[in-house]
């Protein structure tokens, strides 16, 4: 057993030093990386035709704009047409303004004269028309309860009347209290401080005896108002001498003085009391016939802006001016929206002229009233007297 333990250990120590004193194995040699070449086909591509060059861009077009839609009338002016006339509420006692020739019974007046040219507007006719005379306190009512269709009656434009009585369709006189005494028995009035514990006739019903007590009251100035219903009434009173003074509308001193007796004794103050823009008004409740009132006012001023008037105005329409030319109807449908025919205004102008023709033939230089227009000239001539555009 020992022997062979013995044997054992000499067999494995002899292979232990064979294996040590065996050459080690010869290094390997370096390995060799081939590089890969990939040859890419080269493709020859034949020049394409000439791309075509693109269109040039057309400038747009708009589309044409549709004409209006007829307006739908409202009650009262389809109860004007179906009537076949304008009822217009109007003054007969102011020369100029408003008046009526008790020989002729014939109205004349700046303010007749716009209920005309809205005649002719609607009927192509400046006598379709029924005048009806109202006094300060009655033109109120007759226009909340549409007993009239426009008042046209030196008219003030106030907050109160316009928000309870109708609407204002603009201002056609821009206008300012004044006083008037008789020069002769007071010459040495000039004030109203100048009239202190004086008796002033004032018609009643009117912002002209609202504004005597403010300014009297502003001054410091005792006084005593004598009231009058009517401006004949008025006027007969200072004229007989019931008060020492008289107040109105300056328009309307002028207007008055000159049926007075002896019209060069009486001097009107160098005083404006108040602002009186005064206009057209139509009832509530109807916004065509509102705008064929506006309108037909802004017609009259606009034309004599343009140089159209009742000699010209056939001739005018050939004019290029496209002002002109929408105004008279030549181009544009701008008639449509006021249910009117398209050459309205065109009859209008014929019939009673321009603004400025109206103001010249009533209370111009040719007048016995001989009123300067001072503020109501054109705004492109020293006033402030314009209209929006036709457009």
């Amino acid at each position: 057993m020992k022997k062979l333990v013995l044997v054992s250990m000499f067999v494995l120590v002899a292979l232990i030093v064979v294996a040590c004193s065996a050459p080690a194995p010869a290094p390997s040699a370096p390995q060799v990386v081939k590089e890969t070449v990939v040859v890419k086909e080269t493709v020859i591509v034949q020049p394409t035709a000439a791309a075509k060059a693109p269109e040039p861009t057309k400038p747009a077009v708009a589309a044409p704009t549709a004409a209006p839609a007829p307006v739908a009338l409202g009650a009262r002016f389809t109860a004007i047409k179906s009537r076949g006339k304008v009822i217009c509420g109007s003054n007969d006692q102011v020369p100029g303004f408003g008046f009526l020739d008790k020989a002729t019974g014939q109205f004349t007046g700046f303010d007749v004269d716009f209920c005309k040219a809205l005649a002719v507007a609607v009927f192509g006719d400046a006598k379709a028309i029924e005048f009806r005379p109202v006094n300060a306190a009655q033109r109120g009512p007759a226009l909340q309860t549409g007993e009239i269709d426009v008042l046209a009656r030196n008219t003030t434009w106030t907050v109160s009347r316009d928000a309870t009585w109708g609407l204002f369709v603009g201002v056609n006189f821009y206008d300012g209290q004044g006083m008037m005494v008789d020069g002769k028995k007071y010459p040495t009035v000039k004030t109203l401080k100048d009239l202190k514990d004086a008796s002033v006739c004032v018609q009643t019903g009117t912002t002209t005896e609202l504004n005597l007590s403010d300014r009297f009251r502003e001054e410091g100035v005792t006084f005593k108002p004598v009231v009058f219903d009517t401006a004949d009434a008025t006027f007969a009173a200072y004229q007989g001498g019931r008060c020492d003074a008289v107040t109105t509308d300056i328009s309307g001193l002028v207007a008055r003085r000159s049926l007075l007796n002896v019209p060069a004794d009486h001097k009107i103050l160098d005083v404006v009391m108040s602002k009186e823009p005064l206009g057209p008004a139509v009832p509530l409740g109807d916004a065509s016939w509102y705008n064929v009132a506006k309108w037909t006012l802004f017609a009259l001023i606009n034309a004599e802006e343009l140089g159209v008037d009742s000699k010209n105005v056939d001739q005018m329409l050939t004019s290029k001016n496209p002002d002109v030319q929408r105004l008279l109807g030549v181009t544009g449908d701008l008639h449509t929206g006021l249910g009117l025919s398209k050459d309205w205004v065109v009859k209008v102008i014929k019939a009673v002229g321009n603004y400025g023709e109206i103001y010249d033939r009533n209370l111009g230089p040719n007048t016995p009233l001989k009123m300067d227009r001072g503020i109501n000239k054109l705004w492109s001539k020293g006033g402030i007297m314009y209209a929006p555009p036709f457009r």
